[in-house]
C-alpha cells in the first residue's frame, strides 16, 4: 500500500432479523446467559429432604388429629352411638336436614340412575312444585357420598349416617392440611403450620360451623378452596421450578372446578379471588402470566360447571365471569410499552379503567340477555344492608333479622383477642402492607426490584404471594365486619397469615430495616424471633386452651329434645301419607328428613319462590318485622279466638309444638 493512501472501507446495510428469529435468539441468549445453579452438597440435600418430610408428616398428623377430634367431640356432645336414628336425625337442623334427606333418597334408590332422574324431577318435597333439586340444592356431595357407600360395600360395615358425617370430618381434615401448607410455603417453616391449626381449633366457634351443622354446604366445598388456596401460593412463588409450577397448575384446576360443583356460592368467593389476582398483576409485572393462567382456570371451570349443573344460568350472570372476560379482552387489547416510562403508567391506569368498566358492562348484558332467578334478592339485600334502598319488604326484613347476616358483635373480636390471634393478625398486616405501599412507591419512581427477594433485602412486600393474601384476607375482612355469617371464610385465613407472618423471618428482617438496628445483627434477630415468638405463643396456648380442650372430649353432654321426637313419631304413624305440612322453614327441614312427608316450604334462600313460601307460612310470636293492629296469626289460632277457629282443628300439641288440620268442611261456631 502506498503511503498517504486511506484503505476503502466497504459499507453494508444491517439486516434486520425477523421477529420470530430476533425472540428465539433472544430466548436462546437468555438460557445461555443464566447461570447453571450447582448441585447442592449431599448433606444439604438431606437436610431439606428431612425438613420436606418432617413438614409433610405434620400436616398430615395434624389433618388426621383434627378429623378424629370433630369425631370424638361430636360423639360426646349428641351422645351420637347411644341414639337412635330418629333422634340422630334431629340433630341435622335447617337446611342440614334437607341435604341428608336426599342422601337417604338416594340409597332407598333402586339404582343411581333412577335415583339422579328421582332428584332432578323431584315433586315429593315440596307441595305443588317439582324442583331439579341437584341444580338448586348442589347436591354432588350426597350423589358422591351415596355412590361411595355402596360401591365400596360400607353397608355392610357401617350405617348411613356414620358414613356421610366421617366423609366430612375427613374433609375437615384436608382442610385444616391445606392451611398448614399454605403457611408453611409463605414462611418457610412447618413451624408457622402447626400455629395456623392451633389458633384454627381454638377458635374453631369463629372458624366453622362443622359443629353445629354438618352437611352445610361449606363443610363440603371449603377444603377444596383451601386446596386451591395452598396451591395458588406454591403457583406464585417466584423461585418455584418447572416441575413444582406444574404440580401446582394441575392442583388448583382440579380444586377450583372441585369447589365450584360444590357450593352454589362459590363463583362469588372466587370473584373475591380474581379481584385480588387482578390487583396483583397491577403491582407485580412479573406474575402477569401466571395470573392470566388462573383466569384460565376460571373460564374453564365456569364452562364445566355451567354443563354439568344442568345449564345453571347463574354461572352464565355471575360476575366472575364478566370480570375475568375483561381482563382476557383487555390483556389482548394491551399494547407493548416499554416499561417504567410515563406512557407504560398512563397505559396502566387507562387498562385499569377499561377493565371495571367493561366488566360492569359485560354483566349488566348478560343479565339483559340471559333468563335468569338465581340469588336476585341477594343484589337486594345488599342495598338494603348498605342503606342504599329502604323496602317493606317482609322477606327482606327477614333476612336482615338474622343473626347471620347482622354485623358481628363484640364477643367476636374478645374471642379473637383473648386468644391473641388478632393481635398478631393486625401487626402482621401493617407490616406486610406498608412494605406493599413501599414497594408500589418504588415502581412509581422507576427503581429496580430484585427477582428473587431474600432475607438480607427486609421487602416482604415485594413477594407475589404475600401481596396476593394480604389483599384476599383485606377483602374477605372488609365483607365479614358486615355480615356476620361471612367470618368463618376470613378467620381461617386469618389464623394462617398470622401464623405464616409472626414465624417468617423476612418480616421481621423488614421491621429492622425500617428502624435500621445495628446493635445486633439483623438478620441473626430475625431468625432467633421467627423461632422464638411463634414457641411463646404455642407455649402460652398450650398452658390456656389445652385443658379446656380435654375437658370438652371427657365430659359428655346430651342432646335431649323430647318434643321434637314425639312430633316426628306421631306425624309417622298418625298423620296421613299424603299429608302436606306448613310451619316454620327450619322445622319443615326437619320433618322433610324425618317423615318424609311433603312440605310447604324449605330453609333455602337461593329461590325467590321458596322465600315467598315462606313469608306466607312465617308466624314467630316473637316477630319483629312488621307492625299491625290484629294479633298474630299462630297465637290466634291457638288461643281458638274465632273466626280462624272455623277453619282448623288442632290434632296434636305438646309443650313445644301445636299442629292444627285444615277443615274440609268449614263449621261455623259461636
Amino acid at each position: 500500500m502506498a503511503e498517504g493512501e486511506v484503505p476503502a472501507i466497504e459499507l453494508r446495510q444491517r439486516k434486520k432479523p425477523k421477529s420470530s428469529e430476533y425472540k428465539e435468539s433472544a430466548k436462546e441468549k437468555k438460557i445461555s446467559d443464566t447461570a447453571v445453579p450447582e448441585r447442592a452438597p449431599k448433606h444439604v440435600l438431606l437436610q431439606r429432604f428431612a425438613k420436606i418430610f418432617i413438614g409433610c408428616l405434620a400436616a398430615v398428623t395434624s389433618g388426621m388429629m383434627y378429623a378424629l377430634y370433630l369425631s370424638a367431640y361430636h360423639e360426646r356432645k349428641f351422645w351420637f352411638s347411644n341414639r337412635q336414628e330418629l333422634e340422630r336425625e334431629i340433630t341435622f337442623q335447617g337446611d342440614s336436614a334437607i341435604y341428608y334427606s336426599y342422601y337417604k333418597d338416594m340409597l332407598k334408590a333402586p339404582s343411581f340412575e333412577r335415583g339422579v332422574y328421582e332428584l332432578t324431577h323431584n315433586n315429593k318435597t315440596v307441595s305443588l312444585k317439582t324442583i331439579n333439586a341437584v341444580q338448586q340444592m348442589s347436591l354432588y356431595p350426597e350423589l358422591i357420598a351415596s355412590v361411595l357407600y355402596q360401591a365400596t360395600g360400607s353397608n355392610e360395615i357401617i350405617e348411613p349416617i356414620y358414613f356421610y358425617i366421617g366423609i366430612v370430618f375427613g374433609l375437615q381434615g384436608i382442610y385444616v392440611t391445606a392451611l398448614f401448607v399454605t403457611s408453611w410455603l409463605m414462611s418457610g417453616t412447618w413451624l408457622a403450620g402447626m400455629l395456623t391449626i392451633a389458633w384454627f381449633i381454638i377458635n374453631r366457634v369463629d372458624t366453622t360451623r362443622i359443629e353445629y351443622s354438618i352437611p352445610l354446604r361449606e363443610n363440603w366445598a371449603l377444603p377444596y378452596f383451601a386446596c386451591q388456596v395452598a396451591a395458588l401460593t406454591g403457583y406464585l412463588k417466584s423461585n418455584l421450578n418447572t416441575y413444582g409450577e406444574r404440580f401446582c397448575y394441575l392442583l388448583m384446576s382440579a380444586s377450583t372446578y372441585t369447589f365450584m360443583m360444590m357450593w352454589e356460592y362459590s363463583h362469588y368467593l372466587l370473584f373475591l379471588q380474581a379481584i385480588s389476582l387482578f390487583l396483583l398483576d397491577s403491582f407485580s409485572l412479573e406474575q402477569s402470566d401466571k395470573v392470566h393462567e388462573v383466569y384460565k382456570i376460571y373460564i374453564f371451570s365456569l364452562f364445566l360447571g355451567y354443563l354439568l349443573q344442568f345449564e345453571n344460568s347463574a354461572f352464565l350472570v355471575s360476575p366472575l365471569l364478566s370480570l375475568v372476560v375483561a381482563l382476557v379482552l383487555v390483556k389482548c387489547l394491551q399494547l407493548n410499552v416499554k416499561k417504567g416510562t410515563f406512557v407504560a403508567k398512563i397505559m396502566k391506569v387507562i387498562n385499569f379503567y377499561l377493565v371495571c368498566t367493561l366488566a360492569v358492562t359485560l354483566n349488566i348484558i348478560m343479565k339483559t340477555f340471559v333468563p335468569h332467578k338465581e340469588n336476585g334478592y341477594m343484589l337486594k339485600f345488599l342495598e338494603v344492608k348498605f342503606g342504599l334502598n329502604m323496602t317493606k319488604n317482609f322477606t327482606m326484613n327477614w333476612l336482615l333479622c338474622q343473626k347471620s347476616l347482622q354485623a358481628p358483635s363484640q364477643d367476636f373480636f374478645l374471642r379473637l383477642t383473648q386468644s391473641s390471634l388478632l393481635p398478631f393478625y393486625i401487626l402482621v398486616l401493617i407490616i406486610c402492607f406498608l412494605s406493599i405501599m413501599q414497594v408500589i412507591f418504588r415502581r412509581i419512581n422507576n427503581k429496580s426490584l430484585k427477582k428473587t427477594v431474600t432475607i438480607e433485602d427486609g421487602r416482604i412486600g415485594e413477594r407475589p404471594e404475600i401481596i396476593y393474601h394480604v389483599i384476599h384476607t383485606i377483602l374477605l375482612g372488609s365483607l365479614a365486619m358486615v355480615i356476620e355469617g361471612l367470618k368463618y371464610l376470613w378467620t381461617p385465613y386469618v389464623c394462617m397469615l398470622a401464623a405464616s407472618g409472626v414465624c417468617s423471618p423476612e418480616l421481621w428482617m423488614t421491621l429492622f430495616k425500617w428502624f435500621r438496628l445495628r446493635t445486633v445483627h439483623p438478620i441473626l434477630l430475625a431468625l432467633i424471633l421467627s423461632m422464638a415468638v411463634p414457641t411463646i405463643i404455642g407455649l402460652s396456648l398450650w398452658k390456656e386452651f389445652f385443658p379446656r380442650l380435654m375437658t370438652e372430649l371427657t365430659e359428655l353432654q346430651e342432646f335431649y329434645d323430647p318434643d321434637t321426637v314425639e312430633l316426628m313419631t306421631w306425624i309417622k304413624r298418625q298423620a296421613p301419607v299424603a299429608a302436606v305440612f306448613a310451619g316454620s322453614p327450619q322445622l319443615m327441614g326437619v320433618i322433610k328428613l324425618c317423615t318424609g312427608r311433603m312440605v310447604t316450604s324449605l330453609p333455602l334462600y337461593n329461590d325467590d319462590d321458596l322465600l315467598k313460601r315462606n313469608e306466607n307460612v312465617d308466624c314467630e310470636e316473637d316477630d319483629k318485622l312488621t307492625y299491625s293492629k290484629y294479633g298474630r296469626f299462630c297465637h290466634e289460632v291457638k288461643i281458638n279466638y274465632s273466626p280462624y277457629v272455623n277453619y282448623f282443628t288442632r290434632v296434636y300439641w305438646n309443650r313445644s309444638y301445636f299442629v292444627y288440620k285444615i277443615n274440609t268442611v268449614i263449621s261455623f261456631q259461636s
